[in-house]
């Protein structure tokens, strides 16, 4: 070890560098100092620059690309409505549907009806998280149940969420246990599986170091296994809260009932109800907006972050 080394230095009695060596004092601590200066200059010449980006590249390169991609499709959607491609009632236009979302806003319903359906899929992913996380890595680290289970995960994850919604509605009734237990269908084996591959793709050299100082059991679970593999846990995540989005959006269009209050899916049911086309379409918006949203503003910087900490991303 550096810090058990010494140096030594040729004595005076022996002229020319033939004579015994003595130990010069302190020369251990200044190798430990070179070596630890010499590993910090590589870890500055590997580290991106931290650089702030000019506003008008951000506006350039992050901004003006999807506002000009939504104006293109609202060009192109009203052109298709004043083709008369469809009658009015069957194809309105943006302002007739921007006009549907206003009349629900002034009744003073939309924001209600937003929020019952975003709370009630942000408490189903976290129930989905706290289940799918150990289940993920039992299935991850132990092989007979990964033998077992994890081929129904698998199907489990192909299977349309819709089609648990008959079944939750024998088991539990018009109830909100009905859509939760749809949520946890839909979302549980994304983020199982999630996890599972980014448990494969950590190099077993990361693991044999964490045993090597001593980070075993639920220690090297913790400081080495899911760190490493936090990128594919991740996109996971990412993969179970769009699955628990459109299980949750599932459940609300067939699990129809005053006991259950409205949220996005109930508006869009009732809306086809009252063939008003142009609510139907402002309804898919808003569960579009909110998908959207949530990529933005969670998972996104998430990400970036994660990314940016094993210097897979420029910083800026």
């Amino acid at each position: 070890m550096a810090s058990t080394e010494t140096t030594t230095a040729t004595g005076p009695s022996a002229p020319g560098g033939d004579g015994p060596e003595r130990p010069v004092p302190g020369g251990g601590d200044r190798a430990a100092d070179g070596l630890a200066g010499l590993e910090a200059g590589l870890d500055a010449l590997e580290t991106p620059a931290a650089q702030r980006t000019p506003a008008g590249r951000v506006l350039r390169t992050k901004v003006l690309p999807p506002v000009a991609a939504v104006l293109l499709v609202l060009a192109a959607w009203q052109l298709a409505a004043w083709a008369d491609l469809k009658p009015d009632y069957m194809l309105p236009g943006p302002l007739d549907v921007w006009n549907a979302l206003a009349e629900e806003w002034y009744r003073g319903t939309i924001l209600g009806t937003v929020w019952n359906s975003v709370s009630r899929g942000a408490l189903g992913f976290a129930a989905s998280l706290a289940i799918g996380t150990p289940l993920g890595l039992l299935v991850a680290r132990v092989g007979f149940v990964r033998a077992a289970i994890g081929p129904v995960l698998s199907g489990l994850q192909s299977l349309p969420s819709v089609a648990w919604v008959p079944a939750a509605i024998i088991w539990f009734g018009l109830t909100d246990a009905t859509i939760y237990a749809v949520v946890l269908l839909g979302a549980v084996p994304s983020i199982a599986n999630g996890l599972v591959g980014g448990v494969d793709r950590v190099p077993p050299l990361h693991l044999r170091a964490g045993r090597t100082l001593g980070a075993t059991g639920l220690r090297g679970v913790r400081h080495v296994l899911l760190p490493a593999a936090l990128p594919g846990y991740l996109s996971g995540l990412k993969q179970g809260w769009a699955f628990s989005w459109r299980s949750l959006m599932a459940a609300e269009l067939i699990a129809v009932s005053p006991d259950l209050g409205t949220g996005l899916g109930q508006l869009l049911e009732n809306a086809r109800v009252l063939q008003d086309m142009s609510l139907v379409l402002g309804a898919i918006s808003l569960i579009l907006v909110v998908g959207i949203g949530i990529e933005l503003l969670v998972f996104a910087p998430l990400e970036r972050r994660v990314l940016r900490g094993r210097g897979l991303l420029a910083r800026g």
